[in-house]
């Protein structure tokens, strides 16, 4: 029998109505590079959600949203202040030094959610031209350890930046999870509350494949992207295929939905299993971290792979188990029977 992976909500499978929307878009000739209906209608999907002094931009993956967006808003002597387990950190195999050109400025967060606090230590040396300059703050909304930033936490981001002279970026890979945890729109913890790039998700949540990078109108440099994209190898031709996507996403319930379905799980997931683990953040979107026992890790894999987070001494490691738009109760149910019977055996 093949299990559902708990892996990585990456591990999905496409949602039958995104397959359905780009079988539809596969029907004669249209415009190349985003010249196309189907991207127009996008567009305005976004500006419906977002408004319509924004700008969107289709590209193929997560890595190439966040660092193309922090290329567009960044010199070579800047820095980027993010959480130390920031994707655009640990996640991007340095694509943010090597193609945006900046520096990354790492804080220790208990939760994975950045505060003013947190950032304060960066803030010097403005001005010294022998000192790196700051000039964005990046959050990721939900964060790398599933946890849920508030609009207000977001709004004292936004004004401490704003105040300093520096920007907001949000990595959105797990917004529509977000969104979903906070019964929120999406606009009303970000545009609204100060954040000036965002990059959008849609692989995680039921999408063949794409990602948009949309720019709000508190800066300057929304004209240049179309110049950094195609210089950087992410202007699609069949530009018509990612956007359909976002149209079939966005346009009705879909992303609620399936982000939804994604957050409820994780949550029975939790539930059934915190009598024989202990759960070490808190449980607001798709993810579910774990301590367990090493020499168990192999034994839980057996019924589904799973990532290793972090080692906690010899003998405890944190592990994640990540929910998706299509993991069912049933997935839920066998696999938290598994790690209960191989823990009460340990």
């Amino acid at each position: 029998m093949i299990h559902r992976s708990f892996a990585s909500d990456n591990n999905a499978g496409v949602h039958p109505n995104i397959l359905q929307a780009i079988i539809a878009a596969n029907d004669g000739h249209v415009l190349a590079y985003g010249g196309d209906p189907y991207t127009q209608r996008a567009v305005d999907t976004f500006k419906r959600h977002f408004g319509e002094d924004i700008a969107v931009y289709f590209v193929f993956n997560g890595t190439a949203a966040n660092t193309l967006g922090l290329a567009a808003v960044t010199r070579s002597y800047n820095a980027v202040i993010c959480s130390a387990t920031a994707h655009i950190h640990w996640d991007e195999c340095g694509a943010p030094e090597k193609i945006a050109g900046v520096k990354l400025l790492t804080c220790d967060t208990p939760d994975g959610k950045l505060t003013v606090e947190h950032v304060r230590q960066h803030m010097h040396g403005f001005g010294d031209e022998h000192h790196i300059q700051p000039k964005v703050i990046s959050i990721t909304q939900s964060s790398e350890l599933g946890t849920v930033y508030t609009p207000d936490e977001i709004k004292a981001l936004a004004d401490y930046a704003h105040a300093h002279g520096l920007l907001l970026h949000m990595d959105g890979a797990r917004i529509c999870n977000a969104a979903v945890a906070l019964d929120l729109p999406f606009r009303a913890f970000t545009r609204d509350v100060g954040v000036d790039v965002l990059s959008f998700g849609g692989t995680k949540n039921g999408l063949l494949g794409g990602e948009a990078v949309v720019f709000f109108p508190s800066q300057a440099s929304i004209a240049d992207f179309k110049f950094i994209r195609k210089q950087s190898m992410q202007l699609a031709s069949k530009m018509r295929f990612i956007s359909a996507q976002f149209e079939a996403l966005l346009a009705g319930d879909l992303w609620r939905r399936n982000a939804c379905n994604a957050n409820a799980m994780a949550r029975r997931l939790a539930e059934s299993v915190r009598y024989v683990v202990e759960i070490t953040y808190p449980v607001q979107a798709n993810a579910v971290f774990a301590i367990v026992p090493k020499r168990q890790v192999a034994a839980l894999r057996e019924h589904s792979f799973f990532y290793e987070w972090a080692d906690l001494d010899e003998e405890r490691a944190i592990v994640r188990w990540m929910c998706a738009w299509d993991t069912t109760e049933e997935d839920v149910d066998e696999f938290a029977a598994h790690i209960v019977g191989v823990l009460r055996r340990a």
